[in-house]
């Protein structure tokens, strides 16, 4: 048998049934006509799809989380291992999911199924990882909500302490100011009228986890709101999150802008930027700094949650979508890297206000929106005015990475069984079945106790260790089991040339290597999750949150085992001829770019079930 026959299985076969019919909707396949499968919508234009990547992965993160990052662990020597992790790992698997959805013109689950079905478990790992991130990510947009209905007074309600959740021990800034004062007391025994907002008036917060208390009814309605219009804003498909994004996704740009020229006429201003990027190299010695930095490209790029794959799923067969990945990715590092001038900009005024060390209010996450940046614009001329700017802002960039993954959540659930919920209002309905269902496993962490809830699912359920290892398995799926050429053939038939080297490169080896090395790091400085420093998660929390982290985990090695037992034949013969085949193809494609002849590399194990034994394509590609 000719060598080019025998590529047939892992080559031509892929391009015969994945590529569009002519005359057809892009991307969709005879098979799936003949299923009753309906006609797969398209955005309207690029412009849609453009817009909803960046509304999708530009969010609170590259406000609240990189400019801590980046100051915490060296400043401006940040950036090196960041660069690293993003052209060695974050944009390789963002345009690698994106291509694969365009490609299948599938969800995040049925994309796998076509291309590899024994490595099906990354789509499910992804809908894992979202549906709980879906769950606690939005409690943000309920407090920021709440926070804005709040700014709506004469008076910003955490300006002073005066009101009735404030306790003896709270103390305005101008008090901090006398030095006497200051002096004579011990400076730990007292609190600010901000942090008490945030503690016993949003929160009200618990003793601990095992004590969540009761019901924050006015959260749980904030919670609502932003459910309700996060349904309103995908229950039409990408129709309405095409048009929604248009707002979401450039109405925060405008308002970073100008919080930003605020921030960088305040006095002060030039230490926090310093403080931001002044360069500490030996910071780079940290194994930490590294993992930071890997982590924070994953949770920027919102890569390995099926979201970019389902977006990339509405494109156009022929849509150019490696020039615009590219495109994207500069502006979400940029985004980020601006953002830490409007954020320590501001920070360093309010550290000269309150004369103490940038570091002392330096903060990330909810700490940083909701205690570090309120009290700064209540220094500020007309405070109300800013804090209204910035908590829109908040919500804007949350609401539109919400929906998106939301979006891409229901896109991968849905094609599972698309002649059944494709059909009449049916895909409504379920849209509004899981918003109902996340809200009332939200609630929780609306309650007393809620932020310790909370917490742990940031901690465990959508975690870096998560996130890693599921981009680890995609490209070794891609690029050692699909084929690196192969994928590069279905690109090239896609936008019509084939990218550099650079992103085979990547998804063979720099990759996986960046992504198995920051999970092993990870693993071995793992600290048990505690609150402000002070609360220690009891031990059957720790438990919850490492079943919440297995739970996607698990997912690609035992749905693996799962397709190789359900396979027809013997196990050992179905793994051993999938796997001579994919090293004999390896082998070939090197024999031939080297321009050598005069070798047979033997005949495949062939049964009459096909080229490599019974189901023996359940590792390299799916005969439908």
């Amino acid at each position: 048998m000719a060598r080019g026959e025998k590529m047939h299985c892992l080559k031509d076969f892929h391009k015969d049934t994945l590529k569009p019919s002519p005359g057809k909707s892009p991307g969709t396949r005879p098979e799936d006509e003949a299923d009753g499968k309906m006609q797969r919508e398209k955005w309207a234009n690029k412009l849609d799809f453009i817009l909803s990547v960046a509304g999708g992965f530009i969010g609170l993160g590259n406000i609240w989380r990189f400019p801590y990052l980046c100051y915490k662990n060296g400043g401006g020597a940040f950036l090196i291992p960041y660069f690293i992790f993003l052209f060695g790992g974050g944009l390789p698997v963002f345009f690698l999911e994106v291509a694969l959805g365009q490609y299948t013109s599938e969800g995040g689950i049925t994309c796998w199924e076509k291309l590899c079905p024994i490595f099906s478990g990354i789509g499910c790992a992804s809908i894992v990882i979202v549906s709980l991130l879906n769950i606690y990510y939005i409690v943000i947009l309920a407090w920021g909500l709440y926070y804005l209905f709040q700014t709506f007074r004469d008076e910003l309600p955490w300006a002073r302490c005066i009101h009735s959740w404030n306790t003896p021990n709270c103390i305005d800034d101008k008090m901090r100011k006398n030095v006497s004062l200051w002096l004579s007391a011990n400076a730990t025994n007292f609190t600010s009228p901000v942090t008490e907002f945030w503690e016993r008036n949003v929160l009200s917060l618990s003793s601990g986890i095992d004590n969540l208390g009761k019901l924050k009814w006015d959260l749980a309605l904030c919670l609502l709101a932003v459910w309700v219009i996060c349904f309103f804003c995908i229950w039409k498909g990408v129709r309405s999150t095409g048009k929604v994004v248009y707002i979401t996704a450039t109405f925060p740009f405008l308002m970073l802008l100008v919080l930003l020229i605020r921030g960088v006429t305040l006095p002060g201003a030039a230490q926090g930027i310093k403080f931001y990027l002044y360069p500490d190299i030996s910071r780079l010695g940290d194994p930490q700094v590294w993992i930071d930095a890997g982590t924070q490209i994953f949770f920027s790029y919102a890569i390995c949650l099926g979201a970019m794959t389902s977006l990339g799923s509405y494109n156009k067969y022929k849509y150019n979508c490696y020039r615009d990945c590219m495109l994207l990715g500069c502006l979400n590092s940029g985004t980020s890297f601006v953002s830490g001038f409007a954020i320590f900009s501001v920070l360093g005024f309010m550290a000269q206000e309150q004369g103490v060390d940038i570091a002392d209010v330096a903060e990330s996450g909810p700490g940083l929106a909701f205690i570090a940046y309120p009290k700064a614009v209540s220094m500020m001329p007309w405070p109300v005015f800013w804090a209204v700017l910035f908590f829109v802002m908040l919500l804007l960039l949350g609401l539109d990475s919400q929906f998106v993954e939301v979006e891409g959540q229901i896109t991968s659930l849905v094609d599972l069984y698309p002649s059944f919920l494709r059909k009449g209002y049916r895909r409504e309905i379920f849209i509004a079945i899981v918003c109902l269902c996340s809200y009332l496993l939200g609630l929780t962490m609306v309650t007393q106790g809620g932020m310790y809830v909370f917490q742990l699912f940031d901690y465990y359920a959508a975690s870096g260790m998560c996130l890693l290892w599921v981009a680890f398995f995609e490209c070794i799926a891609i690029a050692w089991v699909y084929g690196a050429d192969n994928f590069y053939d279905a690109v090239e038939d896609m936008i019509g040339y084939r990218p550099g080297p650079w992103m085979k490169w990547s998804w063979s080896v720099s990759t996986p290597l960046l992504c198995m090395s920051c999970f092993i790091f990870s693993l071995a400085k793992y600290t048990p999750l505690t609150y402000n420093k002070t609360y220690r998660y009891p031990d059957w929390a720790q438990g919850v949150g490492w079943v919440l982290a297995l739970t996607s985990m698990l997912c690609i090695p035992m749905v693996g085992v799962i397709k190789v037992i359900q396979s027809d034949g013997p196990i050992f013969e179905v793994s051993l001829a999938s796997v001579f085949l994919l090293v004999q193809e390896k082998f070939a494609r090197i024999w031939e770019k080297n321009g050598w002849s005069g070798t047979d590399w033997g005949a495949f194990p062939k049964s009459q079930d096909g080229p490599a034994g019974p189901n023996g394509l359940l590792l390299c590609c799916n005969i439908p």
